[in-house]
């Protein structure tokens, strides 16, 4: 899995995550290789590329709720969805892997949203 990269710390918003696990649940849990730093609230897109089964949740759209540092659960029902699956060792040939991106959050979330600093 080294050949994957998320940024950590991200500058300007909250970074796009790597999935390393989504329960057959509903809601639907799931687990990030490291801290997601999302709030509750947050809207987020999920990309699950064909090699890790559960193709049905590719770009499905959710709010989280999050359970964990790494944990955080989606409103969305998988429980009819193939199971996810990480291939072991995972093949030369996957050029993307399972991810979570932030699309949106709820106004109340947003903190430090104070002040404009774009030049126009």
């Amino acid at each position: 899995m080294a050949r994957f990269h998320a940024v950590e710390n991200p500058t300007f918003q909250r970074a796009m995550r790597l999935i390393s696990a989504i329960t057959n649940a509903n809601p639907a849990q799931i687990t990030t290789t490291f801290d997601h730093d999302y709030e509750t609230g947050d809207i987020v897109r999920l990309h699950v590329p064909r090699w890790f089964g559960m193709r049905r949740a590719d770009k499905q759209v959710g709010t989280i709720t999050v359970t964990g540092t790494d944990t955080f659960t989606i409103d969305i029902d998988t429980t009819q969805f193939n199971a996810f699956s990480i291939p072991a060792p995972v093949p030369w040939y996957v050029d993307s892997y399972p991810s979570v991106t932030p699309v949106g959050e709820i106004a109340a979330n947003l903190g430090g949203a104070t002040q404009n600093v774009l030049p126009y």
